[in-house]
């Protein structure tokens, strides 16, 4: 791990971050732009089988897409349902719980002198001791630690309820600004405060409402005020 006294020039430590950044952006475009030129094609020329091929990537995509950080992910599988009516709903909700699933997975299984490396490059020395001092607990400290300077009427609700905290999360318009479901599911992993088959489960039950709601009632369960 770094040493905090001895942190990289600013210049390289931010040319670093800008190119994983740059990485990522360069994923997703491509990713669009194979997907918009294969649905052009399939309207093209009309083959019913080639538009179930379009369809399919263009869930596996989604399912990529919503495991990347920041990626709205929520917006954009309200958009896939709006587009291709109420008969995909049951795709896309297989592919959100698969997006999601993993990026949790992911998260859990990168290393700490990762995240540490990454804080490291911008600057931020807080994070990393943080990070440094995290690592070698044991879950039941790491959750007592981060959780000790809540306020004693809500840090047991905190502790015991966090799986239905992250179920929300998930559900709350706009989480992009706080990474989007898939940010979150990866900082959940990355925690390693939660057991793997209860956040599948949570998953599984916190993305239901609303491809349930449009498969059974219609996209106009959407537009609805």
């Amino acid at each position: 791990m770094p040493d905090h006294d001895n942190f990289p020039p600013w210049h390289l430590g931010l040319a670093r971050f800008a190119l994983k950044l740059a990485l990522i952006a360069a994923i997703v475009f491509a990713i669009l732009k194979v997907l918009d030129w294969a649905q052009e094609h399939a309207e093209s020329t009309g083959s019913g089988g080639l538009m179930l091929g379009v369809l399919a990537i263009l869930l596996l995509a989604y399912a990529l897409l919503l495991a990347v950080p920041f990626v709205p992910g929520i917006e954009i599988g309200v958009s896939l349902l709006l587009m291709k009516g109420a008969d995909v709903a049951p795709f896309v909700y297989a592919a959100t719980v698969l997006g999601l699933s993993l990026s949790f997975m992911v998260g859990r299984c990168v290393p700490y002198r990762w995240l540490n490396a990454t804080l490291a490059d911008l600057h931020l020395k807080r994070a990393c001791h943080l990070v440094e001092h995290l690592e070698p607990m044991t879950r039941e400290e790491r959750l007592a630690h981060l959780t000790a300077r809540l306020p004693n009427a809500i840090a047991p609700w905190v502790r015991s309820g966090r799986y239905l905290l992250l179920a929300a999360l998930f559900n709350i318009p706009g989480n992009a600004i706080l990474g989007g479901g898939g940010g979150i599911a990866f900082v959940t992993g990355f925690s390693r405060l939660f057991q793997p088959w209860a956040v599948i489960l949570t998953i599984v039950l916190a993305v239901l409402p609303v491809p349930l709601s449009v498969w059974l009632l219609g996209t106009g369960v959407l537009s609805t005020p």
